[in-house]
């Protein structure tokens, strides 16, 4: 594998994907469709902070999965990436929905924002890594 490769592939798809988190869940359906007594109160910061590493982490553990497992086309990746999806992410969102006061439309782009996530970094990894 290519380390400069992969490095640009974690930070691009990383950067994309932090842009797709905010679209998908941000500020304005925060502030629409959820229940106030879900959210923390104060100062969002920490969290921020905390929680921006993370779809780099998650780019780049994709990237190297991709890799290892000997992906080596957009098509590949992006089936890949549609599994990971069906086994992680839909049914956590959908648990966590299930059990806890969040409006569908939250539920419904969350689960699409990760769809979209995992489908652009398949694009960049199955377009680049090789």
């Amino acid at each position: 594998m290519n380390w400069i490769r992969f490095i640009a592939i974690a930070i691009s798809s990383g950067v994309l994907s932090s842009l797709t988190d905010w679209f998908f869940a941000g500020d304005w359906l925060h502030r629409r469709y959820t229940y106030p007594e879900v959210w923390r109160t104060g100062s969002e910061m920490r969290a921020i902070v905390l929680s921006s590493p993370l779809p780099f982490l998650s780019c780049a553990v994709f990237t190297c999965t991709a890799a290892r497992l000997g992906l080596h086309s957009i098509l590949s990746t992006v089936e890949f990436a549609g599994a990971v999806w069906l086994i992680g992410p839909l049914p956590l969102i959908l648990t966590n929905a299930a059990f806890m006061k969040l409006h569908r439309v939250f539920v419904a782009s969350f689960a699409l924002g990760w769809l979209v996530k995992l489908m652009m970094v398949a694009i960049i990894a199955g377009w680049f890594l090789y």
